[in-house]
């Protein structure tokens, strides 16, 4: 038993241990992790013992001087990759300017991207793998290779941020537009960020000052070594310090960053401007080749408000289209006549421009980076595409009723229409009868003329001073979409200007400037905005709805408050007789009375208020007064069975002010000639036009006296029809 006893307790040793193993432990291998981290760090990936720093001492100096470096190396290359990110609405643009420089087409802008990203990515892990590093407690000590990099990098981003301020500064107005975007979901991204980096900060800092505590205690154990124990308290301190500081003060910038952050997409969605309108640019480019007719067809199919196109003009005098100051691109000019593919299109005869091929290398290149591919019957029309004539274009905008908008680009030097190419256009157009109003005249050259000449057309301007479009008389501009940071461009949409923002394609940007209220844009990626039902990133105020709602409530708080006042304030043989129908010594009344409205600030004449009425006004020359005409006294009561009731004009202008009775009891009494007098004074209150702005109370069309024997000196109702000028429109 006791040898029994013996082998089975190791077992349940085992066991025992392992059920109190964390369960990690049992899929990962802490020795296997730090070996790897400090073999991708130090390039050492040999299993020896790792060295353990002590505090204060976690690398050389060296290593001290070169991990800033790495930490701006991650900073520059973050931040240009945010940069290249947020600019792709210019993707197309910069692999045209390369294409430009080397004649090949691609798409250079995603290459960069993803270069960028790399460099980023490296950055990035080497960073991780550092702290990785500080938190199991062992030295660092980066390889030379890394070190190479890491300075090859800081050159690398520090070139294109040479070219970003020097050559295209604008593309810091894009990152300023980006932000009023998505700056309220980084925010927020942020702070979680933070909420869970404040876990293992807050641990570290509490080992930090337990060890402080320890080393204090030793110290007063052993006065031998206080020197030295002072220090290391310091830089413990220090430590804690440095560490604890900078991110407090990252987390109260945080919190404090919507107290100066502006952004158009939040607000009240019912405030939210209409959708704006679309400009074709070059047609829809990305559905067909550009500026061709299947291009702008394809532009009108998906509900383009305008068209926009590029004007050449032919060696013979003909005005096409054609964006590019050579026919490369576009065209199959290298098949056809190879030496002249780097020649001006204005130098080349349109007999020669017409038998070119203009959409055979939209079937084998694509112009936009994630395009959707065409269909067999587009990739077909699309290989037949020809060079447009501006005349074409001309007729299609007149059948579909859309607007023309074009860059019209003067010819070479050595052309004949060098000096009159805008007066030979503007004849073109005048000659094609197009609606002149379709024409947005965007050219600034020779404006004055063209207005002579063809006052029908909408004059557009560039970005100019308010005071001079002003003084041009120029109600619209064409600009572009980076001056929208300039505080949204309101100093133009105040002066009543519209505006048309080029080139938008993304779609925060679009939801961007729907939000900040622009009437139309330029864009080459018609098919996905036209789809969007509201901005992307749309973000309702909390605050502002909650502010709204209070105010709702308190108005209807206020409106319940005016009706009961006004039926506090009506006499009270009137309140009486109409809650009960009955007075004191009447008997019962035929009259069924429906409810009484009032009809506030909507004038209507005596024939709309009642055909009996109008029988008994008549009109004094004085024009600001009407007067009843008194009716003759009954010989004889007469039972009145009519309904009275007031004509509604409309039932959005009514509101009740006492609630529907039906009496059978007939009101029997004597129409008294003061009461008489009564209703004439007030009748004098009344507009010449025969206009009323309210009726408390009906006028019967008959009116009956009381019987003799009745001893009552109650008198019947009369009628008040009173005018408000106030409330007369």
């Amino acid at each position: 038993m006791p040898m029994k006893s013996n082998k089975i307790e190791p077992e349940s040793q085992t066991r025992k241990q392992k059920k109190d193993t964390p369960w990690i432990l049992h899929i990962f291998n802490h020795k296997c992790f730090v070996t790897t981290i400090i073999g991708c760090y130090s390039c050492h990936w040999k299993i020896k013992q790792e060295k353990k720093f002590k505090h204060g001492q976690c690398c050389s100096l060296r290593e001290r001087l070169f991990y800033p470096c790495l930490v701006i190396s991650f900073c520059m290359s973050v931040l240009l990759v945010f940069v290249w990110v947020e600019s792709s609405n210019e993707y197309n643009g910069f692999d045209w300017v390369i294409f430009i420089g080397t004649g090949l087409w691609f798409f250079w802008s995603i290459v960069l991207l993803s270069f960028l990203g790399i460099l980023a990515a490296y950055i990035s892990l080497l960073l991780v793998l550092g702290f990785l590093l500080l938190w199991e407690g062992i030295e660092l000590y980066l390889h030379w290779c890394h070190k190479i990099l890491i300075l090859l990098v800081i050159v690398i981003c520090s070139f294109f941020f040479w070219i970003l301020f020097t050559y295209w500064k604008d593309r810091w107005l894009t990152v300023g537009l980006s932000l009023q975007v998505f700056a309220p979901y980084i925010h927020l991204s942020s702070i979680a960020m933070m909420v869970i980096l404040s876990w293992p900060l807050a641990f570290y800092l509490i080992h930090l000052e337990g060890e402080a505590r320890i080393r204090r205690y030793q110290m007063t154990c052993n006065e031998r070594k206080r020197n030295k124990r002072c220090n290391v308290l310091t830089k413990l301190r220090a430590l804690q310090v440095a560490i604890g500081l900078p991110f407090f003060l990252i987390l109260l910038c945080l919190y404090l960053l919507p107290l100066g952050n502006f952004s158009p997409c939040v607000q009240e969605k019912n405030k939210l401007a209409p959708k704006p309108d679309f400009f074709g640019h070059r047609g829809a480019p990305m559905l067909g080749p550009e500026n061709t007719i299947m291009s702008f067809e394809k532009a009108v199919e998906h509900g383009a408000y305008g068209l926009e196109s590029d004007v050449h003009i032919s060696y013979d005098h003909v005005p096409f289209l054609m964006h590019d100051f050579d026919l490369r691109r576009t065209t199959n000019i290298k098949e056809v006549l190879p030496n002249a593919s780097l020649t001006h299109p204005s130098l080349f005869d349109w007999d020669f421009l017409s038998t070119l091929n203009a959409g055979k290398w939209f079937s084998h290149i694509k112009p936009f980076f994630g395009m959707k591919p065409l269909s067999e019957a587009d990739r077909e029309r699309a290989g037949n595409q020809k060079i447009p004539k501006l005349t074409e274009l001309l007729d299609l905008a007149q059948k579909e009723k859309k607007f023309v908008i074009f860059d019209l680009n003067g010819p070479a030097p050595n052309h004949s229409l060098r000096a009159l190419y805008v007066r030979h256009v503007v004849s073109i157009i005048l000659d094609s009868q197009i609606e002149q109003h379709l024409i947005f005249w965007l050219p600034g050259f020779e404006r004055e003329y063209v207005k002579k000449k063809a006052p029908g057309f909408q004059q557009v301007g560039r970005l100019l001073s308010v005071e001079h479009l002003t003084k041009e008389n120029i109600t619209r501009i064409n600009a572009d979409y980076k001056n929208l940071f300039y505080n949204g461009m309101r100093e133009y949409r105040a002066a009543n200007i519209s505006i048309n923002l080029y080139l938008v394609n993304e779609p925060w940007l679009f939801s961007l400037a729907w939000c900040s209220r622009i009437p139309s844009v330029t864009t080459d990626n018609i098919q996905v905005l036209n789809e969007m039902t509201q901005p992307s990133y749309f973000m309702v105020s909390w605050l502002s709805r909650l502010s709204f709602q209070v105010c709702e409530a308190r108005e209807a708080v206020l409106r319940k408050a005016a009706a009961q006042v006004d039926l506090d304030a009506r006499p009270e043989s009137l309140s009486t007789s109409l809650r009960t129908g009955k007075s004191k010594n009447q008997g019962p009344s035929c009259i069924s009375i429906v409810p009484v409205s009032r009809v506030t600030e909507i004038p209507w004449t005596h024939a709309a208020l009642s055909p009996a009425l109008t029988k008994n006004v008549r009109k004094y020359p004085d024009s600001s007064c009407v007067s009843v005409v008194p009716m003759k006294k009954a010989s004889k009561s007469e039972p009145v069975c009519k309904t009275i009731k007031t004509p509604v004009p409309g039932k959005d202008n009514i509101r009740q002010l006492v609630p529907t009775l039906k009496a059978s009891e007939s009101i029997q009494a004597p129409i008294q000639e003061s009461a008489r007098e009564a209703i004439f004074q007030s009748s004098s209150a009344v507009k010449a036009n025969g206009t009323f702005s309210s009726i408390d109370v009906s006028h019967p069309q008959k009116q009956t006296e009381r019987p003799p024997n009745t001893e009552s000196s109650e008198e019947s109702l009369p009628v008040f029809i009173t005018s408000s000028p106030s409330s007369s429109s």
